[in-house]
């Protein structure tokens, strides 16, 4: 029964009310995003600060309603959802056995691009994402994610198989606007020290491979825009080291610019910059 009633529940609505409950009732979540947002826009007035956050929420509500849906919708339902921007211009770049980099971030709805990109693409997709604690949650997301065949790999200790799977000619997506000092190299995000994954610069290197960054933008009419921008040039030089550090900016400064074009849309609610400004979320 419930494959005939989620499909048609009215996502903005649904979204709307969910946003609000959880701006209202998330506390500390509501402080991080405000915090943040003032961090990286010491521009904005506090006003504009506060409608940010409210739409940042209403982001989080309508994509939890997504997800809900995604896991019912057909393969024809999800891509009536779904816009499709520079794919023609980036596919003339690229060999059509060679393995792609893809490069994404936390903005709009990025779980729905994990579905609907090997129907684009035409070629295996496999998501790196970290796995949850909570069974349920996992195995919801995990059956979500893959049931249009794309592939996930968790995390801890996947650096060969990510190796492997660039070689052997497959597409592999990358998260990259979030890390671990431990994981991470030091760069520099809305002008501020900030850590960021190396591991989308270290198998463009170890696999001389492209790196395309993709971004699931919700769009005026409800639809998502998944907007594939051209091939993100890599630094290749004697100095490794160097190397890391200068293409892993590169490629957060793409996520930059799409985030201060659509603030309301990424995903604030995270600690991005306790590495560096830990009394920041004091």
């Amino acid at each position: 029964m419930l494959k005939h009633i989620v499909p048609h529940l009215p996502t903005r609505a649904l979204g709307r009310m969910f946003g609000a409950l959880l701006y209202v009732c998330s506390v500390s979540q509501r402080r991080i995003v405000r915090r943040n947002l003032q961090f990286a826009f010491p521009d904005f007035s506090p006003r504009r600060v506060r409608r940010t956050a409210w739409a940042v929420f209403q982001n989080y509500g309508t994509t939890l309603v997504e997800i809900l849906q995604m896991g019912f919708f057909s393969r024809e339902q999800v891509l009536s959802r779904v816009k499709l921007h520079g794919l023609d211009q980036v596919l003339g770049k690229v060999a059509p056995q060679q393995g792609v980099v893809v490069v994404s971030a936390h903005m709009g709805n990025w779980e729905i691009g994990m579905q609907v990109m090997p129907c684009f693409f035409g070629r295996p997709l496999t998501a790196v994402a970290k796995k949850f604690k909570a069974g349920l949650i996992e195995n919801w997301l995990h059956k979500t994610r893959t049931r249009f065949g794309s592939q996930i790999l968790y995390k801890k200790g996947a650096l060969a198989e990510m190796t492997r799977i660039i070689r052997e000619g497959g597409v592999l997506t990358i998260l990259v606007d979030m890390a671990r000092r431990k994981d991470g190299v030091d760069i520099e995000f809305f002008g501020k020290k900030a850590t960021a994954t190396p591991a989308a610069a270290m198998l463009a290197l170890r696999c001389r491979c492209p790196v395309v960054p993709v971004f699931c933008l919700r769009e005026a009419d409800g639809t998502i825009g998944i907007r594939v921008g051209s091939p993100i040039e890599m630094r290749r030089s004697r100095d490794l080291r160097r190397d890391l550090v200068v293409n892993t900016q590169r490629i957060t400064d793409v996520v930059e610019s799409m985030v201060r074009q659509h603030p309301e849309q990424w995903h604030w609610a995270m600690r991005r910059w306790k590495e560096h400004y830990p009394e920041l979320y004091e």
